[in-house]
């Protein structure tokens, strides 16, 4: 864990200072209907894996409480502050395009708001333990998360926000030796994420679903009110809301294609209605590069792949859209509300490519540019992360120093194709080789969370060494820095890692 420099607070004092965590109550504060109040179920001695100070400094938790027992304590579930609301919200949803009916916190249970002045309206996070028991919303399930699913959900939060990407952040996650059967028994865990709200797309359909109208409008009312206040001034703010969440998932999806993120799981109940990245569970960063790839194995009919992932985000909005309708009377209304969607996308998605190509301004054939590119990644199965990242060594007139790029491919000449093109396109922008690098390192990460990465801090936390989680941690934070200690964590992946498979299962 990455403890804050220069701070002077007692290991007693911090620890008493979580005891006192004053949370407010923004969504405990909706009508009894929209959740069901109850304990977290206890963890029989809890032990702190990883925690972000980056994550805790949000909330004013001060880094030295990380080591007292009242951190893992709290945060496991097992002693909760007097301000503590505790509850499991309820929600319905579409999941792999079905309609699956009520959902709802089946193992998440909502703690409260914290303040967070540093972060966007409105100024506070709700703080969350996932992994924290039994709710009426667990389904058969025991309400439990397992370590391996709790280390990916911390380490993959706080590397989406290294990146710049909109997301929940994760505060830290507590073990304990108690089991739990999944494939195979695995112990327990809690990942205590944090986010201004957990609303979802699936909790307006809950209500749209049941026919009840009047708890809709006291929703949608309530996320204008406390996430979006300036659409309250909207000539219909329903229709503003639903065109600025389409607008947000739309910037989203585009950040996740150009980093070559895949969520794995993209069903309404997974869609945060600020644009977050949401309920990490089988996501994978793409490494050889297949536009198809499926980075769920049990999604079979590769809905969420990565050539998916926009057009799905868009069939989300409209499901929203179907949700919003009592309230925005229109079809029309919510068909022109979700029209900025694809516009925005492909805006976005571009001018992020070019970002990424080092290209400052946008000429007409820049679509056949960007789009050869991916052909030849595509087949040569290129490592997506490298290469983007080695782009920026290229130097303008040395075609002799490609080998670093052309190594990557299996067919070097169609890379040596491209390139000239590029060089070409480089030079109508009198573009400057040392400027250009600068520009594209800061666009193309040079660390991911590629999975095996993960899969070896797992495999050290299950024997409790703790070590590499907090290590790649630490590198994931900083993804776009040389960090030349670390060069050994943005190399090609081992052969072994192509046998790892994530699914659902947590």
């Amino acid at each position: 864990m990455n403890d804050s420099a220069g701070l002077a607070v007692s290991a007693p004092d911090a620890g008493a200072a979580i005891e006192r965590l004053a949370f407010s109550q923004a969504f405990a504060a909706l009508p009894d209907a929209f959740y069901t109040r109850l304990q977290p179920t206890p963890l029989p001695q809890p032990y702190l894996v990883a925690a972000s100070s980056a994550a805790a400094a949000l909330v004013g938790i001060d880094a030295a409480a990380f080591a007292t027992p009242a951190f893992a304590e709290t945060f496991t579930g097992n002693r909760m502050p007097a301000s503590a609301a505790s509850l499991a919200a309820v929600y319905s949803g579409h999941q792999f395009g079905v309609w699956a009916g009520q959902l709802g916190d089946g193992r998440a249970i909502l703690l409260g708001d914290l303040a967070a002045p540093a972060t966007p309206a409105p100024h506070a996070l709700e703080i969350q333990l996932k992994g924290a028991g039994p709710t009426p919303y667990s389904r058969m399930g025991d309400g439990r998360a397992v370590l391996r699913s709790s280390i990916r959900e911390f380490l993959c939060s706080e590397a989406m926000a290294g990146l710049g990407i909109a997301t929940s952040r994760a505060l830290c996650v507590t073990g304990s030796d108690q089991l739990v059967m999944r494939e195979t028994p695995e112990t327990a865990a809690v990942a205590t994420r944090m986010a201004p709200s957990f609303i979802r797309f699936g909790s307006f359909e809950h209500w749209y679903y049941n026919e009840r109208p009047q708890e809709l409008k006291i929703l949608a009312d309530h996320v204008i009110e406390r996430l979006y206040p300036h659409l309250r001034e909207a000539a219909d703010p329903y229709v503003a809301l639903l065109s600025e969440v389409a607008r947000r998932t739309a910037y989203l999806i585009a950040q996740w294609q150009a980093v070559g993120f895949m969520h794995g799981v993209m069903n309404t109940d997974n869609m945060s209605i600020l644009g977050l990245t949401l309920d990490y569970g089988p996501f994978g960063f793409m490494e050889a590069y297949d536009a198809r790839h499926i980075c769920n194995h049990t999604d079979q009919g590769g809905r969420y792949s990565y050539a998916m992932q926009p057009q799905i985000g868009h069939w989300n909005c409209f499901a929203l859209g179907q949700a919003l309708l009592p309230l925005i009377g229109e079809v029309a209304a919510v068909q022109d509300a979700l029209a900025v969607y694809q516009p925005h996308f492909q805006a976005s998605l571009g001018a992020l490519q070019h970002a990424k190509l080092g290209l400052s301004s946008v000429l007409a054939d820049d679509a056949a540019l960007i789009d050869g590119l991916f052909s030849i990644l595509q087949a040569s199965h290129v490592d997506f992360t490298l290469f983007f990242r080695r782009l920026g060594d290229l130097r303008q007139g040395d075609p002799g120093t490609d080998a670093p790029l052309r190594d990557l491919f299996i067919d070097r000449a169609a890379f040596d194709a491209w390139a000239v093109q590029y060089r070409l396109r480089l030079a109508q922008e009198n573009s400057v080789d040392a400027a250009r690098r600068l520009a594209m390192n800061a666009a193309n990460p040079k660390y991911v969370l590629r999975n095996y990465l993960a899969q070896v801090a797992i495999e050290k936390a299950q024997k409790k060494d703790f070590t590499e989680v907090a290590t790649l941690l630490a590198v994931l934070e900083k993804p776009f820095d040389e960090q030349p200690e670390h060069e050994h964590y943005a190399a090609l992946p081992p052969d072994w890692a192509s046998h790892l498979e994530v699914s659902c299962s947590s």
